[in-house]
């Protein structure tokens, strides 16, 4: 049986698959952005990353352009 996250385990925040307002898992990434291996260590980005436990879905948004 699965059991269903509690508030506390996220944030409440529009999903744009279910249309509605739904918990989320929010998590920072750090993301590389070269594809060039020598300026991998250079090219790290934050992300906020939102993964909704209803259907699933995952977005991510640059830090840095919010």
């Amino acid at each position: 049986m699965a059991t269903r996250p509690s508030d506390t385990d996220g944030m409440t925040e529009p999903c744009r698959e279910c249309e509605r307002e739904t918990l989320h898992r929010v998590q920072v990434e750090l993301r590389t952005e070269s594809s060039k291996p020598e300026n991998a260590e250079y090219s790290r980005e934050p992300y906020r990353v939102s993964t909704c436990f209803e259907c699933g879905t995952t977005s991510a948004q640059r830090m840095n352009d919010a």
